[in-house]
């Protein structure tokens, strides 16, 4: 269990880099091949949806055929071949197509991990882990601020992407020769999606899922970039070391709130207040949108600490799940969180060109961050009505 947990941890790196990298290459896109921020948005939105659509059938693969042979298809088709394309990419809508073909490509890696851990690990520790695992991964989100900013200004955008498309595929090959598939489920019992929707208990945590991943991934993977540029004039190399210090905070939260969880004695309230902390960031944030880039910067960090909820998220409905519905039951759970950063960021998008076409950019942001803000403190309210798993 343990050398297929680290080798997908490691390549899930890639995953958090290509969620990420959009936000440093804005000016290089708009030089290049005239793609604006709203073309990013919708590229951005794109991949997450890519991203959770493939959750569904990733679960049913994960059941019955197991993570490696899944995860190692899809990342060497959709992964290495969607960063390819990229590379030679002359139009925004080619940037749309490649970004869908590398979300679903990333699709599989971490849930397989996650499935792994459900299967073989314990059920009390998996919090720890899984927020481990994502912590370790997410360097990738560090790899795609400063360091693809100084590729970017050293070999260009097109060369950068055409090494990380040799990466992925290298990648791929690797899961497929050492990743190793966990035995069958006990009895071998069969279960479906709709007997996951049918428990109550994961009603109310459901919303939660879908808007707590959505603030810190959003600005991060996008609108860290356009804000800071557009409101205080930062450069590209500026630009990169704002998303690392963002990107820094979100491995902090991550890995703080993996033992929160046992330390506390209940993962509802760890995660009620980690959102509602999160939405008061964005929502200062949207009150205090030109105040300065330092302020800017220090609320970004804020919101990525608090707003890494993510692995206790899954963690929480993962006490629920029987083991033959691991699989389906993480991915579902996965669909819920990516999907719900790929429609906001959608709606950021038509949001942010909707009122700066009107207003200009600072009501633009500060509906952006708002929009944000309400969202997360949406899905908290409904989440109150959660409770704890019972291991």
């Amino acid at each position: 269990m343990r050398a297929g947990l680290s080798l997908l941890c490691l390549i899930y790196v890639l995953s958090q880099f290509y969620r990420a990298f959009l936000a440093v290459l804005g000016g290089a896109l708009a030089r290049d091949i005239g793609a604006g921020p709203q073309d990013l948005a919708f590229a951005s939105g794109l991949w997450f949806l890519a991203f959770a659509g493939a959750q569904l059938p990733i679960g049913w693969a994960l059941d019955r055929i197991g993570p490696r042979r899944t995860a190692s298809a899809m990342l060497m088709v959709g992964g290495a071949g969607g960063a390819l394309l990229f590379a030679f990419a002359q139009a925004p809508g080619q940037i749309n197509l490649a970004m869908m073909m590398i979300g679903a490509g990333c699709a599989p890696v971490l849930v397989s991990a996650y499935y792994i851990l459900a299967r073989q690990g314990s059920p009390a520790q998996f919090a720890t882990m899984a927020a481990l695992l994502l912590a370790i991964g997410s360097l990738g989100n560090l790899g795609a601020s400063w360091p693809m900013a100084w590729a970017v200004e050293t070999i260009g955008w097109r060369a950068a992407m055409a090494c990380l498309s040799a990466i992925t595929a290298l990648a791929a090959m690797v899961l497929f020769a050492f990743v190793r598939d966990p035995d069958a489920a006990p009895g071998g019992r069969r279960g479906s999606l709709r007997d996951l929707l049918k428990m109550r208990a994961l009603w109310p945590i459901i919303p939660m899922m879908f808007v707590c991943y959505a603030p810190a991934a959003a600005i991060r993977g996008l609108w860290i970039g356009p804000y800071l540029g557009d409101m205080f004039g930062l450069g590209t190399a500026q630009l990169g070391q704002a998303s690392l210090v963002m990107g820094i905070a979100m491995i902090c939260g991550t890995l703080a709130y993996g033992p929160l969880d046992r330390v506390f004695g209940t993962q509802k309230w760890v995660i009620f207040g980690g959102n509602m902390t999160c939405a008061a960031a964005c929502l200062l944030l949207a009150a205090l949108v030109g105040q300065g880039a330092a302020v800017g910067i220090a609320l970004c960090a804020a919101i990525g600490l608090f707003g890494s909820t993510f692995p206790v998220m899954i963690a929480h409905a993962r006490g629920f799940f029987p083991a033959h519905l691991a699989g389906r039951g993480v991915t579902l759970m996965n669909l819920f969180g990516i999907g719900g950063v790929g429609l906001m960021q959608l709606g950021s998008g038509v949001l942010h060109g909707s009122v700066a076409a009107v207003w200009g950019n600072g009501a633009s942001y500060a509906a952006l961050f708002a929009f944000f803000g309400l969202a997360a403190l949406a899905g908290s309210l409904a989440y109150l009505f959660s409770r704890d798993a019972p291991n």
